[in-house]
């Protein structure tokens, strides 16, 4: 790809003075509207990677805009020790559009440091050591959220690990079961495996895990980190099975786009950490707790689970029908506006020509391209995104 000037230097100063822990695309985006952005010299790209799912709401929504321009001219940094209103209200919203029974918030920075807490209140909580995770399960990469993450190429470097950690197959309630000992203190899962492909939980997986639980006096944690806020059609993806965890995680879409991370917990299970037992020096600082106050405000007046669920079981469709002139995709998988598509090879060679197209897309291990767009994203945009996979893959 030809780079004007302006991107050479911006790719140079990246390479030059950032560290090298992402695998970049030749391209330099300096503005984003909706599910849209622009590079620098202006060319217009469908936003489906939407920054690994964080921009649920699109691009500089101008309700939360507006939400963080106020905040910042009246206070952007308040100790965790001070109460604050905008943090009161954040989490007044956040208990009342969670899973039934989890009223209590930790308020962070990220995903992953919304996992470490979960960890600490599982052990803390139950006062057992082991955690039971998934097969080709993500949590994160700090060093215990990496403790609970599959994949060897994401732990070798930097084992030894977090001792207590086991990984059962995702989907197996029995492996649950039959890994379950005296010393488990909790099963952490993610309702929809994002990082390993795409994968939905089976039909009965979370129900039986909850049962299974309770049964052995163990608590069940959600990973939403991904899933959360309307991604998969509902605001949370638990609910669309009916069950409600003990402990549950959420980052990524919480702020339009702002870092927060949140755990959330039944009241007794949080109760148990005591002062000074966890901390974070931003988290649940007053400009994030704005933007996530105007994103939960925006997700639920414009219904985006609802389109997420509607405009998802459109663009699978579409992405079916081209599978079926394409001898490159071997599977459709996902929820909502949480979309897979496993193909035979490799994908680096794809997610590069929908770039050239003007499409940005994720990968999903090694042979899936994964799509993640904004939830205001319109329908003309989704079939623009289905044409251009389309050129790319019906070969």
């Amino acid at each position: 790809m030809n780079q004007p000037s302006d991107a050479l230097k911006y790719i140079h100063l990246e390479d030059t003075f950032e560290a090298q822990t992402y695998a970049k695309r030749p391209v330099v985006i300096v503005r984003g509207k909706g599910a849209l952005v622009w590079d620098t010299e202006g060319r217009e790209y469908i936003d489906c990677v939407a920054g690994h799912g964080v921009n649920i709401t699109g691009h500089c929504h101008p309700k939360i805009v507006e939400a963080i321009k106020m905040q910042a001219e009246k206070l952007i940094s308040c100790s965790g020790i001070l109460y604050n209103d905008a943090r009161a209200e954040v989490v007044e919203k956040i208990a009342k559009i969670v899973p039934k029974g989890l009223t209590r918030t930790f308020l962070s920075n990220s995903g992953t440091e919304a996992v470490e807490c979960a960890l600490k209140l599982a052990r803390k909580y139950t006062g057992k050591k082991e955690i039971i995770a998934t097969v080709k399960g993500f949590h994160g990469r700090t060093l215990g959220a990496l403790s609970a993450t599959w994949e060897k190429r994401y732990r070798e470097a930097f084992e030894p690990l977090v001792p207590g950690f086991t990984h059962v197959k995702f989907g197996d309630a029995d492996a649950v079961r039959e890994a379950i000992n005296e010393n488990t203190a909790a099963v952490m899962v993610e309702p929809v495996q994002g990082e390993a492909g795409v994968n939905p939980a089976p039909e009965s997986y979370l129900k039986e895990l909850r049962e299974i639980c309770d049964e052995n006096n163990v608590l069940l944690i959600f990973d939403e980190v991904q899933t959360g806020f309307g991604r998969t059609g509902e605001m949370f993806a638990c609910m669309h099975w009916k069950v409600a965890p003990d402990v549950m995680t959420m980052a990524k879409g919480i702020a339009g786009g702002v870092p927060m991370g949140a755990t959330v917990a039944k009241e007794e299970v949080m109760n148990s950490l005591k002062e000074s037992e966890h901390a974070s020096t931003f988290g649940g600082n007053p400009l994030a707790c704005a933007a996530a106050k105007a994103t939960i405000d925006v997700i639920i007046e414009e219904k985006l689970p609802q389109r997420s669920k509607q405009l998802g079981s459109y663009l699978k469709e579409k992405l079916e029908a081209i599978k079926e002139n394409s001898q490159i995709i071997r599977e459709i998988r996902g929820l909502g506006l949480m979309i897979g598509i496993d193909i035979r090879f490799k994908v680096k060679d794809y997610i590069l020509k929908s770039l050239e197209k003007g499409l940005l897309v994720l990968t999903s291990g090694l042979t899936t391209i994964r799509l993640l767009p904004p939830l205001v994203i319109e329908k003309e945009q989704v079939n623009k995104t289905a044409a251009i996979l389309a050129e790319v893959l019906e070969t």
